[in-house]
């Protein structure tokens, strides 16, 4: 019995072939679609600019009546007047010296005798301290006693005169202000006292002591060659107060 299909034309025979080609192009197939890549896309307008594109307006042209430019001035020609050089006597100024030579006369000299001239005596105010002054200046109530005992009795009053009108001042009472004053004065040529001066502690103490020598009476004035001068004198003054319990 003769078989009815050709062995030659039977699929079948090659089979595997086939299934490893169709495998291998599923393999290929299945690489490509993993390699595969996207991108997403954003939806935006590109707008183009045509820098060709020129607008062309009409300028309209605008006539504009100028004057005509003035004519150049006329030439005018040059006139060249030749003057011939006249001689002209120039007069000298001569300047002479105003200072007097040695040959020069002195006129309307007038001789001013010795006698004529007066001098004026200056009375120099001439400070002298008290300690070297020849007469001290004499206290009210010392008059009439030798130098020792004038300058004693002058030293004595100013002590009777400080406690007399010592007056402590109240401010500084109450703050506790206390200590040592010391008051430089003068006594000038008419026996009155100036130039106070003070130095303390404190400003309180120090105007107080300044009120009390300005209060001093007028004296006559010391004398240094029998001249009254001004004499310059210092005195201590003590503030201090009694503590109480």
């Amino acid at each position: 019995m003769k078989p009815k299909k050709n062995p030659e034309l039977e699929i079948g025979r090659h089979s595997s072939i086939y299934f490893a080609i169709g495998l291998n192009l599923m393999l290929l197939l299945s690489w490509r679609a993993l390699e595969h890549r996207t991108y997403q896309k954003d939806d935006f307008v590109m707008e183009v600019l045509d820098v060709n594109y020129k607008i062309e307006d009409d300028i309209p042209i605008v006539k504009m009546n100028t004057p005509a430019p003035p004519p150049p001035p006329a030439k005018v020609p040059q006139i060249i007047e030749v003057i011939e050089d006249d001689i002209v006597d120039i007069e000298e100024t001569v300047i002479e010296s105003t200072e007097t030579g040695q040959d020069d006369a002195i006129e309307d000299f007038v001789a001013i005798g010795v006698d004529e001239v007066v001098v004026e005596e200056v009375e120099e105010d001439v400070e002298v301290a008290f300690a070297v002054i020849e007469e001290v200046p004499v206290f009210p109530g010392c008059e009439g006693l030798s130098k020792e005992k004038t300058k004693a009795c002058f030293q004595q009053k100013v002590q009777e005169h400080v406690v007399k009108n010592f007056n402590y001042p109240d401010v500084a009472l109450q703050l506790g202000i206390q200590g040592r004053v010391s008051v430089v004065f003068v006594i000038d040529s008419q026996g009155k006292t100036t130039k106070i001066r003070s130095r303390g502690p404190d400003k309180l103490l120090e105007k107080e002591a300044e009120r009390i020598i300005s209060i001093m009476p007028k004296m006559e004035p010391g004398k240094q060659r029998g001249k009254p001068v001004t004499v310059q004198y210092a005195v201590p003054i003590y503030f201090k107060y009694a503590a109480t319990h």
